[in-house]
């Protein structure tokens, strides 16, 4: 009796190091499919790993094309570094995740995306400035002045005196000349050199008839010794369009058009916005007529 119930425990403790023996070296299929499920989840966030580092790669290059193309064609400041790739959040946003299996590559991707989120949302942000910079060079590029207010094609126009200081006609003082003057006949048409307001059409002493257009950042232009007014003042005009006609009124000698710029208020050299219509050959001969022209007509 005593014999059998020892052969059983024997049996019975065989069968239990057995076993374990088994169960510590070959998974069950609960755990065969456990580990294909690890696996395939692995291998996922391994393929979205990289995934984020091409996306990342190609964001890297807008920001870089982004800050050293187009934010200096538009003269601006490149984003700062630290703006664009800012940390999202402390710690603590991933302290849930540190307890989970493969915390790390886990904690990584979700670094990744989450920095890559922010990167793209800044980069749609500077796109969105990009494009308003775009827009208000274009306007600027049609608002400065850059045409002469005269056709030179009219053979009776001609470039008169320059600007500079100059012997007044009138006074017989060496005065500064603040503009450039075309002579022509009395009613020649004259053309706003840049889109604008006109914010005078008046008599002025001096300038007689005169116009002044405000082109916005910064620059004026203003006719003078005008015959005609064809724009009112509030009225907006383009570049080309005839805003009034050669006379001769106010001081002056002689039918003409006194044409001045200014930037900031300040009168500049007008010969120096002739960027639109005359060829290289005709601004070349302007700027030796202006350098050899020494008697104004106001």
């Amino acid at each position: 009796m005593w014999s059998w119930i020892v052969k059983f425990f024997q049996s019975l403790s065989l069968a239990i190091v057995i076993f374990f023996i088994v169960t510590a070296v070959f998974d069950s299929p609960k755990e065969k499919a456990l580990k294909r499920e690890k696996e395939e989840l692995l291998a996922q966030y391994n393929l979205l790993d990289n995934q984020i580092n091409r996306l990342d790669k190609v964001l890297k290059d807008l920001e870089n094309r982004d800050d050293n193309i187009y934010r200096v064609i538009f003269e601006t400041e490149p984003i700062d570094a630290t703006i664009r790739r800012a940390g999202s959040g402390g710690s603590n946003k991933y302290e849930e995740i540190k307890n989970m299996d493969n915390a790390e590559i886990i904690i990584n991707t979700s670094k990744k995306l989450d920095e890559l989120t922010k990167a793209m949302y800044i980069q749609s942000r500077s796109y969105d400035a990009i494009e308003h910079l775009a827009k208000n060079k274009m306007d600027m590029l049609a608002s400065i002045p850059a045409i002469l207010p005269v056709s030179l094609s009219n053979k009776a126009v001609r470039f008169s005196s320059s600007f500079g200081y100059r012997i007044h006609p009138i006074y017989k003082t060496v005065k500064l000349h603040s503009g450039m003057d075309f002579s022509g006949p009395i009613g020649t048409p004259i053309y706003a050199t840049g889109n604008g307001k006109i914010i005078s059409a008046s008599t002025h002493r001096g300038y007689g008839k005169c116009i002044e257009i405000d082109h916005g950042f910064n620059y004026k232009t203003v006719y003078a010794h005008l015959d005609k007014y064809n724009v009112r003042v509030g009225q907006k005009v383009k570049r080309g369009d005839i805003i009034g006609y050669m006379g001769n009124t106010g001081r002056s000698t002689g039918p003409h058009i006194h044409y001045e710029v200014r930037k900031n208020n300040i009168p500049v050299d007008p010969i120096n916005y002739y960027s639109s219509d005359l060829s290289a050959e005709e601004y070349d001969k302007l700027v030796w007529e202006a350098n050899n022209n020494g008697q104004t007509m106001d």
